[in-house]
């Protein structure tokens, strides 16, 4: 019991009370292999030294001073049973891996290096401290690893240890022990060839470290140099394979396809089945980036196959998830419902280690695509404080979009753009287009271009996330987005198009649906949702197409809710609203709803709304306006006459915002026709200020208003409706002429 003086202390005044009358409880604390049932045997001994009876659970036994060993209980169990047996008299020694019931607590704690030494006798003094690094100084797996390691080896039992010893980190988590060892491996002199292995594993293990971008690369890029020295086919094709995963460059998806090739090819001449399996792997994985779901899909069965054919019940694992992220794709939810719970069964019963990130992510992605994605931001969130640096932060912004919170999910792509943009790595790209999304729904003008410049470059091609466990839609529907973010609409249309030509060449129905509500085509939009089944999970203030996760999340805004007409309560997603309210103005644009005191740029987006298409003048736009002067003179109205037409328009103005305010329709347009055609009248005729009109001069003031009150009630819409006023700065057009030419993600006609 080496390093154990403490705890055999409590145990053995837990036997002295028994001794003495008094029964009592023990429960020792520690994780599997932290040496609970090496303790447990020696209480025993020393109970029966003291001429006690030792009991284990479960096993008759009498009342009075004895010992009564119960191992492995449940934390979440009861204490009664335990109660009885100390009121009895026993000593009760529990072991578990978590706090039980009251009764005092001894937590196991991991060996020193110098009790390590003592454990393992006659062990070089590296190899003991490199077991140490390694299984974090715990009795169980130390003795477990110290069985496969020779007590004579030398120092390249370390380099060893470093070299084949499994990580214990998830994805993208840094295992600090084993990248020690490594570092410590790599500062021996080392042949050649093993110098090559250990250099890229240092890389592969750094991937985790954010931080460490040149320096991975540099390892990867002198242990490939090392191994075309070595000229062996396992070594080249093992540090291939590792400097692939410690780069994972964004940019070179047709890079990552043909030293996936390379490496198939170098394993089967090396005879390394484990190999051949990364290089399928990576094969598969180079080609859903590249947008080639059928070669892909063949790679994957390739690579299933592989692992069939050599034993390994993983790689069966792996293969699945990949098969529910392809049904996912195309939206078989049912088959990746069927799919995610036999990788949550196969996983845990082989081991995987990732088992439950990946059904985890399967899962998350369904309930955001059922529109259910207020949920999932709490877990990405905690997500991302476990694993800082990573842009977990970005993909809970989208959630927190997909959910309506947009304001809050702009105020994350503000927080997160700097270090997104300045980052590199396997999530990268799927951050960026997350932020994209987000951004897209009302962010300022210079994080859109940042985004859609740092995305353009991967036009054409989907946004995969590590290793395909995550595809989120075409490059080309984010860039879509926010080239209609831009008012670039040409560009817009051309992304979309794009988008929509690789969606329907994969059979991609999710992303699809999502695109072309993007651009316009709601009819076929909505129909495409509906015979996926999305619609009946929409609720009033939900959305048909949340895709979320899953691909772009326009439809989040354009498909909306379902139920309301445009003739009563809330107008269909189809329809937006702008409509006075007694003394204030209500804007319903799908899942967005506000409440605006009256100004007069409400009134010019009126006008605007209900024109669609058309210019309009800036003179028109604000006619009856203070400040304004009429048209060149033609024939001058007498005095009289000019106070005619005063009192006529001031009688309408005030009649027109009482039927404004009554909801009477009918009405008002007819007020508004007539007004409209006395300041016509006007106009041709004299200035209001009965002055002769300076050429130009006129327009440009009613330019100059008209724009800047249609600027603040955009601003303001920007934080009370987001997504309506990502639509309105995208579509409306001012100048001399004024103009709402209809972008990509409002609706099919508003409600004035």
């Amino acid at each position: 019991m080496v390093g154990r003086r403490r705890e055999l202390a409590a145990v053995q005044r837990l036997l002295d009370r028994a001794v003495a009358g008094a029964g009592g409880c023990l429960t020792v604390v520690g994780p599997a292999g932290s040496g609970k049932t090496m303790l447990a045997d020696a209480a025993a001994e020393l109970a029966r030294r003291q001429g006690l009876p030792v009991v284990r659970a479960g096993a008759p036994g009498g009342p009075g001073a004895r010992l009564v060993i119960v191992e492995d209980r449940d934390p979440a169990a009861g204490t009664a049973d335990v109660d009885e047996l100390v009121t009895d008299g026993a000593a009760v020694l529990v072991t578990s891996t978590g706090a039980v019931g009251s009764a005092p607590k001894l937590f196991l704690a991991p060996l020193t290096e110098a009790e390590l030494a003592v454990l393992l006798p006659g062990r070089p003094r590296a190899t003991v401290h490199a077991m140490w690094l390694l299984t974090a100084g715990w009795p169980g797996p130390v003795l477990d690893l110290a069985a496969a390691v020779p007590v004579d080896s030398g120092a390249e039992a370390v380099v060893e240890l470093a070299l084949v010893t499994p990580s214990r980190g998830e994805f993208l988590a840094v295992d600090t022990a084993l990248i020690r060892l490594l570092e410590d491996a790599a500062s021996q002199a080392l042949p050649p060839d093993v110098r090559a292995r250990v250099l890229v594993r240092l890389a592969a293990e750094l991937l985790g470290d954010p931080s460490s971008v040149a320096r991975r690369r540099e390892l990867a890029d002198e242990a490939v140099r090392l191994a075309r020295l070595a000229d062996d086919p396992r070594i080249l094709a093992e540090v291939l394979d590792g400097r692939l995963h410690a780069l994972w460059d964004p940019a070179a998806a047709a890079e990552r396809l043909s030293t996936a090739s390379r490496i198939v090819d170098l394993a089967r001449r090396a005879g390394e089945a484990a190999l051949e399996r990364r290089g399928l792997f990576w094969r598969f994985t180079a080609l859903v980036e590249l947008g080639d779901l059928d070669a892909a899909e063949a790679a994957l069965v390739a690579y299933a196959r592989a692992g069939e054919r050599d034993g390994d019940p993983q790689s069966a694992v792996v293969a699945l998830s990949r098969q529910a992220v392809l049904a996912l794709i195309r939206g078989r939810l049912d088959l990746v419902e069927a799919l995610a719970a036999e990788v949550a069964e196969a996983g845990r019963r082989v081991g995987l280690a990732d088992t439950a990130r990946l059904t985890a992510s399967l899962r998350g992605r369904l309930a955001l695509l059922r529109g259910e994605a207020a949920g999932q931001v709490e877990p990405l969130q905690a997500l991302a404080r476990r694993l800082p640096g990573h842009f977990f932060e970005a993909t809970a912004a989208r959630a927190l979009a997909e959910a309506g919170q947009v304001a809050q999910a702009l105020l994350e792509v503000d927080r997160l753009l700097p270090a997104v943009l300045a980052g590199a790595g396997p999530r990268w790209t799927g951050a960026v287009a997350d932020l994209a999304l987000v951004a897209s729904l009302g962010a300022d003008r210079g994080a859109a271009r940042a985004l859609y410049d740092a995305l353009l470059p991967y036009a054409g091609r989907l946004v995969v996330w590590g290793g395909a466990n995550t595809v989120t839609g075409p490059v080309d529907d984010y860039l879509g987005r926010l080239a209609a973010r831009l008012g670039r609409s040409d560009e817009a249309r051309a992304h979309f198009d794009k988008a929509i030509a690789l969606e329907e060449r994969l059979g991609a129905l999710p992303w699809l649906a999502a695109t072309l509500a993007a651009r316009g085509d709601r009819a076929r939009a909505a129909a495409i949702a509906t015979r996926l089944g999305l619609a009946a999970a929409a609720t009033e203030l939900g959305a048909v197409g949340a895709v979320a996760e899953l691909g772009p999340a326009g439809a989040v805004a354009a498909l909306g809710p379902v139920g309301a007409g445009a003739d009563g309560g809330r107008p269909s997603a189809d329809v937006w609203r702008l409509e006075r309210d007694g003394d204030d103005w209500v804007i319903d644009a799908g899942r967005e709803r506000a409440r605006l005191r009256d100004v007069r740029g409400l009134h010019h987006l009126r006008t605007l709304l209900a024109n669609p298409g058309r210019d309009i003048p800036a003179l028109d736009l604000v006619a009856g306006g203070a400040g304004l002067v009429a048209a060149p003179p033609a024939p001058v109205l007498d005095t009289a006459a000019r106070a005619a037409f005063r009192k006529r328009l001031d009688d309408l103005a005030g009649q027109l915002d009482a039927a404004d305010r009554a909801g009477d329709v009918e009405r008002a347009t007819r007020l508004a026709a007539e007004r409209q055609a006395l300041v016509g009248e006007l106009r041709r005729t004299a200035g209001l200020g009965g002055r002769a009109r300076r050429p130009g001069a006129e327009a440009e003031r009613a330019r100059v208003n008209a724009t800047r009150a249609l600027r603040a009630v955009l601003t303001r819409l920007e934080a009370l409706t987001p997504l309506a006023a990502a639509h309105l700065r995208a579509s409306v057009r001012t100048g001399s002429s004024f103009r709402y030419a209809p972008a990509a993600g409002g609706p099919v006609r508003w409600r004035v």
